[in-house]
């Protein structure tokens, strides 16, 4: 039997994976990760609020695995981004800006019919490895 083709990335910091998949992997210098919902990773459960909160723990979440990969926001190349409702654009995209700050990646966003255990929104991301 042969090695797996990837490394498998996970932390304690960031909620558990919820079905049959991992937080992310990494693979000849790339990370993939899986998307991020607004999950508190101690008590896993949906966080209280809406947009903004949501989308700020989204992003701690992927700071956390970004982290446990070798990886940091400024080595994200891509992100797709899923939303319940374009309505939360604006508030979404502030939020977005600043975690990524002057290094931008390539992205998407789209609006979606539902997202897991009902939040409003989810991030996936594609990164370089190193910091």
């Amino acid at each position: 039997m042969s090695a797996s083709p990837y490394t498998v990335i996970a932390t304690d910091k960031a909620p558990a994976a919820i079905g049959p998949y991992v937080q992310a992997v990494k693979h000849n210098g790339l990370i993939y990760a899986s998307g991020a919902i607004p999950l508190d990773p101690v008590s896993m459960t949906v966080v209280e609020g809406g947009i903004e909160e949501q989308t700020t723990q989204v992003f701690k979440n992927i700071t956390q695995v970004l982290a446990a990969s070798g990886s940091s926001p400024a080595q994200v190349l891509k992100t797709t981004c899923f939303l319940k409702s374009m309505n939360d654009f604006v508030p979404f995209n502030k939020i977005y800006a600043e975690f990524f700050g002057e290094t931008k990646p390539a992205r998407s966003c789209v609006e979606v019919a539902r997202l897991p255990k009902d939040v409003l929104v989810e991030v996936e991301f594609v990164a370089v490895e190193g910091k």
